[in-house]
């Protein structure tokens, strides 16, 4: 008896779980919940029980980092734990800040807010603007990207009466003036692109309907957004415009105080930040211009009014090298900050413009290896004194943050996040695996110091949009996988940043199948070096992520015991139509242009998974309220897979948005359902 495998690659369209898309659809749900309560009954119980409410206490610890940022004089955090789940949006002084236990101040309960509303709230992000207690606050139900905008006011602790409110949409605001809001907003008849995000930027004044808002910015449906940012950092205030194409190419327009605006003439897939009369830009294509070409990622500086008045005298701040490149560049009071990895070594740099020049010099004082994350303490650039945060770890080192205050000062404490797992006997090593073609894959080890060659591996990775995966301190694997004898290994695949866009580009679009080929190496240099064996590897990956673990499943299951797929994206045939999903076109390629559909199908596993094959088993999980990742692209590869008899098993709790939970016993759930699983398919009998 035959086995049907639709849809399959010769018939990409003929796809008999279309039904499982309808997100809230009564034949979708019992699927749902008839896989949920299979698999909780599977890997649920009391072991279960026990790991998520202690990965949960760790969590919720008093001792946590509270982090924060500083709104004119106060630090603002909020702050989540058992007593509140959802969160405390809280203040307090620097000075308080700096001492053990700091006294706040509570400004909304969100945990109340929820009650007295009977809404499943979140707090997604405020609005502010300097000198005004008034603010924006973005609340999200059940963590999904789309929120409900409402004005509040931080000095009475209230919601404005008749203040700016605006439906669930996905989208923002920033102050113009205290009485004007830029609304990039979806919400509205013709106001959303193809991606789902604002096509338009509106001005929104105070006691106006949001339909009668002027419209001053908007791009084509066929673009990903377009926003605007206000800027008060110059002479007077103006407002930056960006048109995003696609996820990495941007139009920049700029606004001045008389609503003037000029285009500028600028590649399309830089990074630039503006503060004053100064700007800086990385690019991510040579570039010609004013008789120099310049190389990708090079960064250049140059005075915002002489290139306003035709100069392209540039200054070089960056140069990159094969393996050393950018990865983020900020203002802080008149000071650019360049963030670099040299060889995976995280580097700094200050940039210091003036009429004689750029003063360049190291941030000083960091440590040498490590993770280390820098950004500006203050929220709101022209409020800036150039006081720098820092937050420095490493796989068994908890992370600490620290002030530089000024930019130029020796780091100090502030606070110290706890040790959560025992990390005696443990080391952190780096190697490099050579994929398909002959390139280097880094990779981190972190285990036990002696090699068994059956060690139990939990590997990740992502490898995609030019995002760089650092080695955290993980508290979750830290306390049960490496306390319990295991090890961790992060790759960093081509597709992600962190070596420049050489790095980026040859792991997506066609070449996102060697950004797998990269994953399946580092598994095989495991098995190579002696430290465990094919069947004891446990890998999971996410989002993106999730096309990786999928592709491990259908291209290189011999090199796997158990993989956990999860929040993913599955279904590349149809993943432009499914919610956000053409936003990533410039990321992964068109499936309606049949050249492009040829790279495509050859890893979307959803059309590659076939009957008769020995894949490994695999938990494929996501939540509801994911409304970036269509939670379809989970539900109908699991059903496919089952429907061929394979190991497949399904999670998707109610909430999370494009996450793993709206709270911290929620998250600390899903975590442990995924290592419960791993765990046992690998055959590691871990009781705790």
């Amino acid at each position: 008896m035959s086995v049907d495998d639709r849809p399959t690659l010769q018939a990409p369209d003929d796809d008999p779980f279309l039904w499982l898309e309808e997100i809230e659809g009564k034949q979708a749900l019992d699927f749902v919940e008839r896989q949920n309560s299979l698999t909780l009954s599977a890997f649920g119980g009391k072991a279960f029980e026990h790991d998520r409410d202690l990965l949960a206490g760790i969590y919720d610890r008093p001792d946590n980092i509270p982090y924060v940022s500083r709104r004119g004089s106060d630090l603002h955090n909020l702050w989540k734990d058992a007593v509140n789940p959802r969160g405390l949006w809280r203040r307090t002084t620097l000075a308080e800040f700096r001492e053990a236990s700091p006294a706040w101040e509570t400004i909304l309960d969100i945990d109340q807010l929820a009650r007295d509303e009977n809404e499943d709230w979140l707090l997604g992000g405020i609005a502010s603007t300097p000198g005004n207690s008034r603010v924006v606050l973005s609340l999200s139900r059940g963590g999904s990207d789309a929120v409900t905008l409402r004005e509040f006011d931080m000095m009475t602790k209230r919601f404005v009466v008749g203040g700016f409110t605006l439906p669930e949409a996905k989208g923002g605001v920033d102050w113009l003036d205290a009485d004007t809001l830029l609304l990039s907003s979806a919400h509205g008849e013709g106001m959303a692109t193809s991606s789902g995000y604002a096509r338009t930027v509106r001005l929104w004044r105070r006691g106006q309907p949001v339909d009668q808002a002027e419209i001053i910015a908007e791009t084509t449906a066929d673009h990903m957004v377009i926003y605007g940012m206000s800027d008060d950092t110059g002479s007077e205030p103006r407002v930056w415009i960006v048109d995003q194409i696609d996820f990495f190419d941007h139009a920049i327009r700029l606004r001045d105080a008389a609503g003037a605006m000029t285009k500028f003439d600028l590649p399309t897939g830089i990074w630039l930040q503006a503060h004053g009369d100064w700007f800086a830009m990385k690019l991510r294509k040579d570039w010609t211009a004013g008789g120099r070409t310049y190389a990708t990622d090079t960064v250049l500086g140059i005075s915002l009014s002489a290139f306003l008045n035709g100069s392209r005298d540039f200054a070089v701040l960056f140069e990159p090298s094969p393996r050393r490149a950018l990865q983020g560049l900020f203002w802080a009071a008149g000071k650019l900050v360049l963030s670099i990895l040299d060889e995976l070594r995280p580097r700094f740099e200050i940039c210091t413009p003036s009429a004689a020049g750029w003063k360049r010099e190291m941030l000083s004082g960091l440590p040498e290896i490590g993770v280390i994350d820098v950004w500006t303490l203050d929220r709101h650039p022209s409020e800036s004194n150039g006081d720098l945060l820092a937050n420095v770890q490493d796989p068994l080192t908890p992370p600490s943050l620290l002030l530089i205050e000024r930019g130029v000062a020796s780091p100090t404490v502030l606070k110290q996040a706890p040790k959560t797992f025992t990390a005696d006997g443990l080391r952190v090593t780096q190697h490099e695996a050579v994929s398909v073609d002959g390139e280097r894959i880094p990779y981190v080890q972190t285990g036990p110091a002696s090699e068994t060659g059956d060690a139990p591996v939990y590997m990740s990775a992502y490898g995609g949009f030019a995002v760089a995966v650092k080695p955290y301190y993980n508290s979750s694997l830290g306390k049960l996988w490496l306390e319990r004898g295991g090890t961790t290994v992060q790759a960093n695949l081509r597709g992600g940043g962190e070596f420049g866009t050489r790095w980026h580009d040859a792991g997506r679009l066609a070449g996102k199948k060697l950004s797998h080929d990269d994953f399946a190496a580092v598994a095989t240099d495991l098995v190579r070096r002696g430290v465990t064996r094919a069947k004891r590897i446990a890998a999971q990956g996410g989002s993106n992520g999730g096309i990786l673990i999928t592709n491990m499943l259908v291209r290189y299951p011999e090199r796997f015991g158990a993989l956990f797929c999860t929040i993913p994206l599955i279904d590349m045939r149809r993943y432009t139509k499914l919610l956000a999903g053409a936003s990533w076109i410039a990321e992964y390629g068109d499936p309606d242009k049949p050249e492009e559909w040829e790279w495509l199908k050859t890893y979307s596993a959803y059309h590659n998974a076939k009957a008769g094959q020995s894949y490994p088993p695999i938990l494929i999980a996501t939540t509801r309220r994911d409304d970036r990742v269509h939670p379809g692209h989970a539900r109908k590869m699991a059903a496919k897979l089952q429907a061929m008899g394979y190991e497949a098993w399904f999670y998707e709790p109610a909430a999370g948005g494009h996450g793993y939970g709206k709270d911290n016993k929620e998250r600390a759930g899903f975590e442990v359902l995924g290592f419960r699983f791993l765990k046992d398919k690998i055959g590691w009998k871990d009781e705790g």
